[in-house]
C-alpha cells in the first residue's frame, strides 16, 4: 500500500466513523445483544490502572472506555483520543462526558510525550489502522515502562460448526441494521469486511509480541468473533 493509499483509506475511514456518530452506540448495542458492555468492562479491568494513574482511550468514539474507567477510578487522569471530531462531541454530551479530556488526534502520530501514560487501551482501533506496527510502535511509546496496552477488536469468524451463522449476521444482518438504524449500509458493510480481512487473535498476539509488548495474552468473547488483547511494555 503506497503513502497515497494510506491516506486515502485513513480518511475514508475517518469520515465513515464521523457519519455514523449520532448512532454509534445504538448499534454497538443492536449488534453485540447488548454485550459490548461487558467487554469494555474487561479492558478496564485488564488496564490495572491504579487511582492516581493515567489512562489514554484512543479512537475513544463516544467514550464508553473513558467513563468505565472514570468512574473505577475517580482520582485517576482519563484522556480519550480520536481522529473523528463528531464522534467525540457525541461523547462530550453524554451525562459523564465532562469527566474526560478530550483530544482529536491521529493514532500514527500521537500528540503525547513518551512515556506519559500508565495504560492505553482502544475499542475497535487495530483492525481500523492503516498501519497496525506503526500504531502500536506509537502506544508503546507512551506507554510508561511496565504500563499495560488493552485492545478490543473483532476477528475473523473461527472455523466452527456456528461460522455460516456468524457469517449471515455479518453479511447480511448488521448491513441491514446499518441501512435501518443509521442510514450508512455502507460503514455497516465495511465492519464484517474488514473484520473478515483482519488477524486471527492468536496472529495478531504475535504481531503486538514482535512490537515489542511483554507478556502478551488474549481472550475471546462471542463465539470466537470478539477478542480483547492485553500485554505491558518491559520495564528494562
Amino acid at each position: 500500500m503506497t503513502p497515497l493509499d494510506k491516506q486515502e483509506r485513513a480518511q475514508a475511514i475517518q469520515s465513515m466513523f464521523g457519519r455514523i456518530a449520532g448512532r454509534y452506540d445504538v448499534m454497538n448495542r443492536l449488534m453485540t445483544f447488548g454485550q459490548d458492555m461487558r467487554w469494555r468492562r474487561f479492558v478496564v479491568d485488564k488496564a490495572a490502572l491504579t487511582p492516581s494513574g493515567r489512562l489514554l482511550d484512543l479512537a475513544v468514539g463516544t467514550g464508553d472506555i473513558a467513563m468505565m474507567a472514570r468512574r473505577q477510578n475517580p482520582q485517576a487522569t482519563v484522556i480519550g483520543a480520536d481522529f473523528a471530531l463528531p464522534m467525540m462531541q457525541v461523547g462530550q454530551h453524554r451525562l459523564a462526558g465532562e469527566s474526560i479530556l478530550w483530544c482529536q488526534g491521529d493514532a500514527l502520530a500521537l500528540p503525547f510525550p513518551d512515556a506519559s501514560f500508565d495504560a492505553v487501551v482502544s475499542g475497535y482501533l487495530l483492525r481500523n489502522l492503516v498501519d497496525l506496527r506503526q500504531g502500536l510502535a506509537e502506544q508503546l511509546r507512551v506507554l510508561r515502562p511496565g504500563g499495560r496496552l488493552v485492545a478490543l477488536d473483532t476477528t475473523p469468524p473461527p472455523p466452527n460448526i456456528f461460522r455460516p451463522f456468524i457469517e449471515i449476521h455479518l453479511r447480511f444482518i448488521i448491513p441491514l441494521l446499518g441501512r435501518l438504524i443509521a442510514n450508512a449500509p455502507d460503514a455497516y458493510a465495511y465492519l464484517p469486511n474488514s473484520t473478515e480481512a483482519f488477524l486471527p487473535p492468536a496472529d495478531l498476539a504475535e504481531v503486538m509480541q514482535a512490537a515489542g509488548l511483554a507478556d502478551v495474552h488474549y481472550q475471546t468473547f462471542m463465539l470466537g468473533t470478539m477478542a480483547v488483547h492485553w500485554g505491558s511494555k518491559p520495564i528494562h
